[in-house]
C-alpha cells in the first residue's frame, strides 16, 4: 500500500513538474494550441495551486503522526531557591536539577496506527482532489478555447451577414432615387439592416466576454491565430454502460470521496482507543545538588513500565464515538452524491457526443439547402420574380443555419472534452501528464473494493429513440386528411429526396420493378451502397449464412468489448449456430455520410429467436475497402426498454 501511495504521490509531482518545464514553451507559443492553454490552466489555476499546497501539507501531517512509533527523548534542567519545612528538615537552600527522559510507546489501544491509517487516507483524499481540480481546470481551458473560436467564426458570419444586408440596401435605395424602386422596400431593407447591425454587436459583445472568461482561466489573453483541433475521441469507449464502469473506477473526484470514507472509517475506529489502556516504556536519568534539601550530589536512574488507564471520563468517549459515527455515515453520503453526479455529468456529455455527430448531418444539409435556395432568390429577386421580403427572409434564415452548425461543431468539440473529465481521463486524453508503465500499473491497481457505492450501478439511462415510422404514417395520415376529395383516389406524391445528412430506411430500399433503370453498385452514393449492404447482412443473419455474415466485418474489426475480429468470431459462430427460427427487424434507420470511404448508420434493431430476444439501438460504423465493398469496421448496442 505505502509503495503504491508513493508511486501516486511521485505521479502528481511529475504532472506539476511538466506543467512547470513547460511554461515557457506555453508563452513562447502564445497559446496558440488547445494542449497550451490547457497546459497553462493547469500550471497557473490558483484552486490547482491551492489543492497541491493542501496535499503537501497532509503529507507532513502523516509523517508527523508516524512520529507516534518512534520514541521520544525531553531534557528538562532548573536551578533556583527552595524552602523546605517538614517534620525532617526546615531550611532555605539552592537547589539544580537535570532530567533526560526516554520514552517509547508499547500500546495505546492502536491509536497511533489509526491516526496514521487515517492520515495516510486523508493525503490520499489531497492527492485526488488535486488530480480532480487539474480535470476540471483543464476542461474550462478547452470550453474557454473552443469558445473564443466559436465566437469568432460567429462574429465572422455576423459581419458577413451585415454585409449582404448592406448590399441589399445600397441596391434597393438606388432604385428608389432613380424612381423605379418602392420606398416601401427601401423601409424593409433598412429594418433588416438594422437588425444586421444590432446582431454584429451582440456578437462583438459574445466574443469580448468569453475571452474575458478565457484570460481569467488560462491568465492570458488568447492567441490571435489560434489551432482548429481535432476531437478528442481517442481512449473514449464505443458504448456508454463501458464509459460509465471506467469512470467509476478511475474518476477523481469519486476516489477521492472512497479515499474520505476511508479516512472516516480509521478515525472513528481510533475512538476505541480511550477505553483501553496505554502502555510506555520509560528511561530517566535525574541529576542535581541539593535535591529535595540533602546537600550532595544526585545521580538517580529508572527503568520502567508505566500502565495508565482511564477508568472514567463523564462519558465523553462514549459522545466522542458517536460523533465519529455520524461523521462516518457523512462520508458514504458524500460518495453516494459523488458516484450519483459523476454518472449523470458523463451519461450527459457521452449522449452529447452522438446526438451532435448526428444533428451535424442535419445542420450541413440544412445551410446547404438555405444556401442554394438565397443564391437562386437573388437571381429570381433581380429579374423581378422575387420579392424584396422572401430575399431577406433566405438571407436570414441562412445566418442562422451557419450559426446552428457553427454552435452544434463547437458543441460537438466540448462534449468529447466533457467525456473524458467525466471519465477521468481528460489531462492524459491532452498529453499534459507524462505517465510512466509502472505508475499507471499503480492507478489502474487502485480499487474501490468493498467502498463502492451500493446505489449507483454503472448504468447508461436508457436512451429514448423516436419512433419516424410512426411519425412518418402520421404525417401520410394528414396528408390525407388535408387533401382535396377529387384526389383521394390518386396515389400520393412521392416523398422528397433523403438528405445527404441522413438517409430513412425508405430511401435505401431496391428500386420498384416497374422503375425504368437500374442503379449499378459503381454508379451508387455511399448511402446507397451501405443501405444494400445491411440489408445483406441482415439477410445473412437471419439465414445463418456465416461465411456472408462474417464477411461483412472487416478484417480490422474490433467489438465493443475490445476483441480482436477472430475471437469475437469465434463467440458469434457459437451463438449463431446455437439460435433457432433467428428474426431480425431493424427500423429508424439513419445514414450519415463522414467522407467517400466512411459511412455512419444508426438504427433500431429487433432481434428474436427460439429461445432469446433483445431490442437494442446499434450503431456501425462502415468502411469500403480496397475490393469496393463496405464492410463493418465498428459496432455498438444501447439495450432499449
Amino acid at each position: 500500500m505505502r509503495s503504491f501511495q508513493t508511486k501516486l504521490i511521485t505521479l502528481a509531482v511529475s504532472v506539476a513538474c511538466f506543467s512547470a518545464s513547460s511554461q515557457s514553451l506555453a508563452e513562447e507559443a502564445k497559446l496558440g494550441t488547445l494542449k497550451d492553454a490547457a497546459q497553462r490552466a493547469v500550471l497557473t489555476n490558483p484552486e490547482v495551486l491551492s489543492r497541491w499546497h493542501a496535499f503537501k501539507a497532509a503529507d507532513g501531517e502523516h509523517d508527523a503522526a508516524v512520529g507516534g512509533f518512534f520514541p521520544r527523548l525531553d531534557f528538562t534542567t532548573g536551578k533556583g531557591k527552595e524552602h523546605r519545612d517538614d517534620p525532617t528538615l526546615q531550611r532555605d537552600y539552592t537547589r539544580k536539577s537535570s532530567t533526560l527522559t526516554l520514552t517509547q510507546m508499547l500500546y495505546d489501544g492502536f491509536a497511533t496506527r489509526n491516526e496514521v491509517k487515517r492520515l495516510d487516507h486523508a493525503r490520499m483524499t489531497r492527492l485526488f482532489e488535486l488530480l480532480d481540480t487539474s480535470e476540471t481546470a483543464a476542461m474550462d481551458a478547452a470550453r474557454a478555447y473552443f469558445d473564443v473560436l466559436r465566437y469568432r467564426k460567429l462574429l465572422s458570419l455576423a459581419e458577413e451577414n451585415y454585409v449582404r444586408h448592406k448590399s441589399v440596401f445600397e441596391q434597393i435605395q438606388k432604385k428608389v432615387q432613380v424612381g423605379v424602386g418602392r420606398r416601401v422596400d427601401l423601409e424593409q431593407a433598412a429594418g433588416r439592416l438594422a437588425l444586421a447591425e444590432a446582431n454584429l454587436l451582440t456578437e462583438t459583445s459574445n466574443l469580448h466576454d468569453v475571452t474575458a472568461r478565457f484570460q481569467r482561466i488560462v491568465g492570458v489573453s488568447p492567441a490571435r491565430d489560434l489551432e482548429e483541433p481535432g476531437l478528442l475521441q481517442a481512449g473514449l469507449p464505443r458504448d456508454p454502460n463501458s464509459a460509465q464502469a471506467a469512470a467509476l473506477q478511475r474518476n477523481p473526484a469519486l476516489r477521492a470521496a472512497v479515499e474520505n470514507l476511508r479516512a472516516a472509517d480509521s478515525a472513528h475506529a481510533g475512538r476505541m482507543a480511550p477505553y483501553q489502556p496505554r502502555l510506555d516504556f520509560r528511561l530517566r536519568n535525574d541529576r542535581g545538588i541539593t535535591l529535595n534539601g540533602i546537600d550532595g550530589n544526585t545521580n538517580n536512574k529508572t527503568a520502567e513500565v508505566v500502565l495508565t488507564w482511564n477508568l472514567f471520563n463523564s462519558f465523553s468517549d462514549v459522545n466522542r464515538s458517536r460523533q465519529y459515527a455520524e461523521q462516518l455515515n457523512v462520508a458514504k453520503d458524500l460518495r453516494d452524491k459523488t458516484c450519483r453526479d459523476v454518472r449523470q455529468t458523463l451519461a450527459i456529455a457521452y449522449n452529447d457526443t452522438r446526438k451532435l455527430t448526428e444533428q451535424l448531418g442535419y445542420l450541413d444539409q440544412h445551410q446547404l439547402s438555405i444556401e442554394k435556395a438565397r443564391d437562386a432568390y437573388r437571381k429570381q429577386f433581380d429579374i423581378g420574380q422575387r420579392t424584396l421580403l422572401d430575399l431577406l427572409d433566405t438571407e436570414n434564415e441562412l445566418f442562422q443555419a451557419k450559426r446552428a452548425y457553427t454552435n452544434a461543431e463547437y458543441d460537438l468539440s466540448i462534449s468529447y472534452v466533457r467525456a473524458h473529465a467525466g471519465m477521468g481521463s481528460l489531462v492524459e486524453a491532452m498529453g499534459l501528464a507524462r505517465v510512466d508503465s509502472e505508475t499507471k500499473e499503480a492507478l489502474n491497481a487502485w480499487a474501490m473494493e468493498g467502498d463502492a457505492a451500493d446505489q449507483c450501478p454503472p448504468e447508461a439511462p436508457t436512451l429514448y429513440v423516436v419512433d419516424k415510422a410512426a411519425l412518418n404514417a402520421r404525417a401520410q395520415e394528414l396528408l390525407r386528411e388535408s387533401m382535396p376529395a377529387a384526389q383521394t383516389g390518386a396515389a400520393p406524391l412521392a416523398a422528397n429526396g433523403a438528405k445527404a445528412g441522413a438517409a430513412p430506411m425508405e430511401s435505401l430500399a431496391a428500386p420498384a420493378a416497374t422503375s425504368p433503370a437500374t442503379v449499378t453498385s459503381a454508379e451508387m452514393t455511399p448511402v446507397q451502397a451501405v443501405g444494400e449492404a445491411m440489408k445483406a447482412w441482415v439477410m445473412a443473419w437471419s439465414s445463418k449464412n456465416l461465411g456472408a455474415y462474417l464477411d461483412a466485418y472487416a478484417e480490422g474489426f474490433t467489438a465493443a468489448e475490445g476483441l480482436p475480429k477472430k475471437e469475437w468470431a469465434t463467440k458469434r459462430k457459437n451463438t449463431i449456430e446455437r439460435a433457432k427460427d433467428i428474426r431480425i427487424d431493424i427500423s429508424e434507420v439513419k445514414v450519415a455520410p463522414k467522407d467517400e470511404r466512411h459511412v455512419a448508420a444508426t438504427f433500431r434493431q429487433s432481434y428474436k429467436s427460439a429461445n432469446y430476444q433483445d431490442v437494442v439501438l446499434k450503431t456501425q460504423d462502415w468502411e469500403k475497402g480496397t475490393d469496393g465493398k463496405w464492410r463493418i469496421v465498428g459496432e455498438t448496442s444501447t439495450p432499449l426498454k
